[in-house]
């Protein structure tokens, strides 16, 4: 494969770890675009190999989480104080290839599952050097999404109930999440035990085995028969969506975070309730966050015992595992998997 040398603000990245996660699933069996080859990984961490002309924050050295979203600065939503919406994310301007100049799609414009990738100066976000890469990389990605999906989009406050449906990576950062925020319940909902364990772990005070009861009512007699605040839909599919809407409380909160892993799924809400039961219904993409501002924050609360990253890591792996770790998602044998590049 073929990196070119950093244009102008793009950085060259030595990739020291990279999650596995769903959304490279969802890439390779064509759920995402249709733009092959792509190059996959996306949750990465590593070291600034290289710089282009005008970039000024990172330098070569510095230890780097790889972010999918960089703000522009200029379009309407940025210039609007809402950068986490940016509508034009920037990404290299180069690509990287084979070695038959056959060009590669960068799967959310990194690609990662390399020694080495190329982005933009935006992307990548310096954080303390003392972090364990493999940890931090997963802050690119799944743990963002589900934290920033219950803090920052879901709003969790001290004393707030919440529900999260799917208890994979996202799911379980979005339990530890709402943990942490203060939320003095948070149910885990799941059809796997495992991962209903997983969730335990995290910070679930209850679990619900979904093969055994109906989320929605159990979640209701958990709640006192109102419903959570918050619920977070960390599967994406209509039946999981559906199940969400039902099991808030009046005025309470939906926040949808799972990748549909299908196009043209639709969901069918009923207009009486959409209109009774008030409250909100939100996507969240990529847990609404500021990489710049945010990914700081969650390494803070790891270095400080609050995060358990570590616990996210599953297993380490090469590069040449990724097809069998994509196997053990789809059986819930694993939380991630790391994808780890030894240095020359």
């Amino acid at each position: 494969m073929h990196v070119p040398d950093p244009g102008p603000e793009e950085v060259v990245i030595r990739v020291e770890a990279c999650g596995v996660c769903h959304t490279d699933l969802h890439y390779r069996d064509g759920g995402i675009g249709d733009a092959f080859p792509f190059l996959l990984g996306h949750e990465a961490a590593g070291r600034v190999e290289a710089i282009g002309a005008g970039v000024t924050n990172v330098a070569p050295g510095d230890v780097v989480v790889v972010a999918w979203r960089a703000p522009c600065g200029t379009c309407r939503s940025c210039l609007r104080g809402r950068p986490w919406y940016c509508f034009d994310s920037q990404n290299a301007r180069q690509r990287m290839t084979l070695d038959d100049g056959t060009e590669l799609t960068a799967a959310l414009g990194i690609g990662a599952f390399a020694e080495f990738c190329l982005v933009h100066a935006r992307q990548a976000v310096k954080v303390d050097p003392s972090v364990r890469r493999e940890a931090a990389a997963l802050i690119g990605c799944g743990v963002m999404a589900g934290f920033g999906a219950a803090v920052t989009t879901g709003a969790v406050a001290p004393g707030d109930t919440v529900a999260v449906i799917g208890c994979g990576g996202v799911g379980n950062a979005a339990i530890s999440g709402a943990s942490i925020a203060g939320a003095r319940m948070v149910i885990g909902i799941d059809v796997v035990e495992r991962k209903l364990e997983w969730a335990r772990r995290f910070g679930a005070t209850h679990t619900i085995d979904a093969t055994r009861e109906d989320p929605v009512e159990a979640i209701r007699a958990l709640t006192g028969g109102f419903g959570a605040d918050l619920v977070v839909d960390a599967v994406g599919r209509p039946e999981t969506y559906l199940q969400a809407f039902l099991a808030r409380d009046h005025a309470g909160r939906l926040v949808n975070v799972g990748v549909p892993p299908e196009q043209g799924m639709t969901v069918e809400l009923p207009m009486s309730e959409v209109f009774g039961r008030g409250g909100s219904l939100r996507s969240s993409w990529y847990g609404d966050c500021l990489p710049s501002r945010d990914f700081p924050v969650l390494i803070d609360l790891y270095r400080k015992g609050r995060l358990d990253l570590d616990g996210f890591v599953s297993e380490i792996i090469t590069v040449n595992d990724v097809e069998a770790a994509f196997s053990k998602i789809v059986k819930s044998e694993v939380l991630r998997s790391v994808v780890v590049f030894t240095p020359r």
